[in-house]
């Protein structure tokens, strides 16, 4: 049977390993292609082959100077997420859950010639997300539609 301290030390060692959550060597460098997803299921990325891990690229309409605003503005939309690199064409971001301060790893592209934003959003630490990636990448293309295709104003 576990008591209160046993409880309370599991808690702190996790909350501690949780906030020890150092960023990973393997994001990508601006002007690179983003980085595969590995093989377990709590990646999303518009450069994935495969079901498990591919969700479609955005197309934008404006330069890829508003698209790169628009897509900053769209990331800090989402709540417990900083950008933490910004070069032209390209963002980086960390998101963390609520409860535990799991960190995700997000990246955006402003793919100019292609008229596309590309990106992708993986977790730092285990193998499930229940969904937590691509749930947010897809109200992050929600939210970049509705900045890039703002509604038409009736005259």
């Amino acid at each position: 049977m576990m008591t209160r301290v046993h409880t309370l030390m599991m808690l702190t060692t996790l909350l501690a390993f949780v906030g020890c959550q150092p960023a990973p060597r393997n994001l990508t460098r601006p002007g690179e292609a983003l980085r595969p997803c590995p093989s377990t299921p709590n990646c999303v990325s518009t450069e994935a082959a495969d079901r498990r891990h591919a969700i479609p690229s955005i197309p934008f309409g404006g330069t890829p100077e508003q698209a790169q605003a628009h897509a900053r503005q769209a990331l800090l939309a989402e709540p417990r997420t900083r950008v933490t690199l910004e070069a032209p064409g390209y963002l980086r971001a960390e998101a963390r859950s609520r409860l535990f301060r799991f960190v995700d790893d997000v990246e955006v592209v402003v793919d100019g010639p292609a008229r596309v934003i590309r990106f992708r959003s993986a977790s730092r630490v285990g193998r499930g997300d229940m969904g937590v990636n691509r749930a947010r990448m897809e109200r992050f293309a929600a939210r970049f539609r509705a900045l890039d295709d703002p509604p038409e104003v009736s005259r």
